[in-house]
């Protein structure tokens, strides 16, 4: 009998994951094996090696019950408890699952009380009004599902750029480990170009010299390796990164230049030019190096034709973390542990941002509470001598009307503001714009928190006239928050240009509920450096003593709103000049 392969094999475990979760029970073992399912899609060696050699609990998050299936759906490409929980429900109903907010006994309700087995079932159930009269599933279900249903259209065979930077690595080390000979591995494809939905797992490898030339290999799942040897890398990794807009720039400008550019490389005729490095290849078409991250929609070429390419942030520029959260509110670390782990990693403050009152669901801090934390704060900072500093920052609320929870008194005892929707998403447009603005025009308003409220594949953001938003920001010199975490990495990088050309300041911030997700700073990097945001127009690049004396001035001039703009920028430069070097990593 042929065994079955490893992308049929992932699909199949996949498929047993969510007719477990709809079974009901346990839910972390349908999480477990969905989990297992996504590590095979990036698996660097054929399954069927692991599987004879007994070796299938080196991949993460298989242990021995899972490892037993697997080995089953291999060898026979079905397994008892599969074909059992087929007969219970048709395969139609598990697209439902895609739906975000759809819970496994929404859906099995949907599928038991409306007979609906299929997406298409759904939305037209959902258009035609039939889901909202329904006892347990109600009319706020049927406007989640007609809201979301596009994003299960949207998001198939794409992931959070956080799991597939961590299959992505694993393969790498696997495929390192399995095939020694191979001198250097690369990560490509949407990842390198620091896309934040990934769709296109891709890494390079350096081989000993192919007489066919380079070559994609795919060894399983959705995983492509690219073969090339030393004198063909450059041009394989240019090819493998993309995306398909630039690289068809790319050729339409060694054209004229009388040159072919393909994966072999950059040749006038049959003359090998350059195709070692992509450095090489970019100088032979007479351009500056692009940065991945920049290589979308073929525009990149033009700025760089004129030498206006943006130089941009790297992590290394980060002097601090602003919008963290602690166990004050709905965090799980203290705040003395929060501020070590930042330390610990090199920067030079952290800015501490729990809740305010009104998000009672996120434990929000009273009045009472914030004299406490203050009062830590202070304690805290007599510690740390001149190197390191917390400053007292909270996210307020953005209340339905626009103010900012708290009153002015006790606003004016923060050191800093992260002004940020969390309640009646589904104001109209014009509502919810204006109400975002006169947030923003608060004077104690220092940093705009995840501006439309997105969750990537989870839910769609607010509607919200981001061009009105953003000329607010930079009226009232409000720095625009890039939110780091994967879920979110908003403000859209799409719109930083356009930030940028209005004259906003922006903020990277981790969003961090506990120590590990200070780390996640690292996205909204990796989203500026996509968005072509330079380290100069960043609040948090500031050193310390800079980001001191900015927050001093904002503080002194909150009654002089028309020059808050030019004090963040100027703030901004004055830094440019005094501090352009740093330890941290």
């Amino acid at each position: 009998m042929a065994k079955t392969d490893t992308q049929t094999v992932g699909r199949l475990l996949q498929e047993y994951a969510r007719r477990a979760a709809l079974r009901g029970g346990n839910p972390y073992s349908a999480k477990a094996y969905a989990r297992a399912a996504e590590n095979l899609t990036a698996l660097a060696e054929p399954l069927g090696e692991l599987v004879a050699e007994g070796r299938l609990q080196e991949i993460p998050g298989i242990g021995n019950s899972i490892a037993d299936i697997i080995t089953k759906l291999h060898r026979t490409g079905t397994h008892p408890s599969l074909e059992a929980m087929r007969k219970e429900v048709p395969a139609g109903v598990l697209e439902l699952m895609d739906v975000p907010g759809l819970r496994p006994d929404k859906v099995m309700k949907l599928y038991k009380t409306l007979g609906i087995s299929s997406l298409a079932e759904l939305e037209q159930a959902a258009r035609d009004d039939r889901i909202k009269g329904t006892q347990g599933l109600g009319a706020s279900l049927q406007t989640k599902i007609l809201n979301n249903i596009e994003i299960a259209k949207s998001g198939e065979n794409r992931r959070h750029v956080h799991r597939a930077a961590a299959l992505l690595d694993s393969a790498l080390k696997r495929i390192k480990a399995a095939k020694p000979d191979l001198k250097r591995v690369t990560v490509a494809g949407d990842l390198r170009r620091g896309c934040e939905l990934i769709g296109d797992l891709a890494l390079v490898a350096e081989a000993d010299r192919l007489d066919d030339g380079p070559k994609a290999l795919t060894p399983s799942g959705e995983l492509n390796v690219h073969l090339a040897d030393r004198e063909h890398y450059g041009a394989s990794l240019l090819f493998a990164t993309g995306s398909a807009a630039h690289i068809e720039a790319l050729k339409v400008l060694a054209g004229r230049k009388g040159f072919t550019l393909h994966e072999r490389g950059f040749r006038r005729g049959r003359k090998l030019v350059a195709a070692k490095t992509e450095e090489q290849i970019y100088k032979a078409l007479e351009l500056p190096f692009i940065e991945p991250e920049l290589r979308e929609d073929g525009s990149e070429i033009a700025l760089a034709l004129e030498r206006k390419l943006p130089k941009l942030v790297s992590d290394a520029d980060i002097r601090g973390i602003l919008h963290a959260h602690t166990d004050r509110s709905d965090g799980v670390d203290t705040l003395a542990a929060m501020a070590a782990a930042t330390r610990k990693r090199g920067y030079q403050y952290f800015g501490v941002a729990d809740h305010s009152k009104s998000a009672h669901y996120a434990g929000g801090l009273s009045v009472a509470e914030i004299r406490e934390q203050h009062r830590e704060i202070n304690k805290l900072n007599k510690g740390f001598g001149k190197d390191f500093r917390i400053f007292k920052g909270i996210e307020s609320d953005i209340l339905e009307d626009g103010s900012l929870d708290y009153p002015k008194s006790v606003l004016a005892r923060f050191d800093f503001v992260v002004a940020s929707v969390h309640s009646r998403f589904k104001l109209g447009r014009k509502e919810q714009t204006e109400r975002i603005i006169r947030a923003v025009s608060h004077p104690r308003t220092t940093i705009l928190g995840h501006m439309t409220g997105r969750q990537l594949l989870r839910r769609p953001g607010y509607d919200v006239d981001i061009e009105k938003v953003l000329k607010a920001c930079a009226k009232h010199g409000v720095a625009v928050e890039i939110n780091a975490n994967p879920w979110r990495l908003d403000l859209d990088w799409r719109w930083h240009r356009r930030a940028l050309e209005l004259g906003c300041m922006m903020s990277i911030n981790p969003d961090a509920h506990s120590t590990n997700e200070i780390d996640l700073t690292h996205w909204g990097v990796q989203m500026a450096r996509k968005g072509g945001v330079p380290t100069d127009r960043i609040l948090n690049c500031l050193p310390l003593a800079e980001f001191t004396r900015f927050l001093r001035l904002k503080k002194k001039q909150d009654r002089t709103r028309t020059r808050h703009g030019s004090t963040l920028m100027g703030a901004r430069r004055h830094s440019r000049s005094t501090n352009r070097s740093r330890t941290h990593r």
